[in-house]
């Protein structure tokens, strides 16, 4: 597979994407040797919470500084200095300055639910490439409910892909109530492009935690946070009952990579132009969290 490429909307540029860990990962989704070890070890969750734990030990914090100097983090944006974080994951699932992200204030406004690349289907069901050729979701394996399955079909969606240099935080996209929230167990595949581009459906084979909002303007929203390999836990900080302001901290990711899918009704969003345009090319839009990503119908 050739390089990632994502459209930067702050930037209006076509970028690369820096792969953290891209040589292991191109070795074990592309190489014959490496699947098979992938099938062995990789993807038994026993893998991740190992690599979890290595990265919540005190020890792990002399990792923090040449990270952040590799991928140029913006320091400034953290709740607390850099030398209070007791662990390479405590720095890693960091809160942000309340200003440090701002959320769109319109009532009909939807709101990226995390840091990350995103991609959107506009009409679930529509011939679309989604990451390589004839690769289609499978919308009942993901959400593993019948019923629910109906509610969303011919629905949207958006795909929100979280690389370990990101801020790994999420957050309610829109005002409303949580009616429902379910763990539905899997394996923990990588989620970045070049294993998606091999196999789609490890979005809706990993291990996930599905959150349905009831929203005052988008209708039925299925919030559905997946883990991904070297992620030590999905931690849900909102529960069903509560309600939610739009950008309401849902939860966070602990070390590695991850995913967010958020599936909506039919007629439910319209998503904007520029993340329309580069998901027709099946490219990624990346945005922040609580920047405008459509607006009710």
């Amino acid at each position: 597979m050739s390089s990632i490429r994502f459209y930067n909307r702050y930037t209006n540029q076509i970028e690369e994407e820096e792969i953290y860990g891209e040589a292991y990962l191109r070795w074990t989704y592309e190489n014959l040797i490496g699947r098979l070890t992938l099938n062995a070890i990789v993807k038994r969750s026993l893998f991740s919470k190992w690599y979890g734990w290595r990265m919540s030990r005190p020890s792990s914090v002399r990792l923090i500084t040449p990270f952040i100097d590799k991928y140029k983090l913006n320091t400034g944006d953290f709740e607390k200095p850099v030398s209070q974080f007791s662990s390479f994951n405590d720095f890693f699932y960091r809160k942000l300055k309340p200003n440090a992200r701002p959320v769109c204030e319109a009532k009909d406004q939807l709101a990226f639910p995390a840091d990350g690349r995103h991609l959107a289907i506009g009409s679930l069901g529509a011939e679309q490439s989604v990451y390589a050729k004839g690769q289609k979701f499978d919308l009942y394996q993901l959400v593993a409910d019948e019923k629910l399955a109906s509610r969303f079909a011919g629905g949207s969606l958006l795909v929100s892909r979280l690389c370990p240099v990101d801020y790994h935080r999420f957050h309610s996209p829109a005002r409303g109530r949580i009616v429902d929230q379910r763990m539905i167990n899997g394996s923990l595949f990588s989620v970045s492009p070049v294993a998606l581009v091999k196999n789609l459906s490890y979005l809706w084979e990993n291990k996930r935690v599905l959150t349905l909002i009831e929203t005052e303007k988008f209708g039925y929203v299925a919030f559905i946070a997946i883990g991904a390999t070297c992620v030590g836990s999905i931690v849900m900080t909102k529960g069903k009952g509560e309600a939610l302001d739009r950008g309401a901290e849902l939860g966070y990711f602990a070390f590695g990579g991850s995913c967010i899918i958020t599936l909506f009704e039919r007629d439910g969003v319209r998503f904007t132009e520029d993340l329309l345009r580069e998901s027709g090319l099946s490219r990624e839009t990346y945005s922040h969290f609580g920047d405008t990503a459509g607006t009710a119908i």
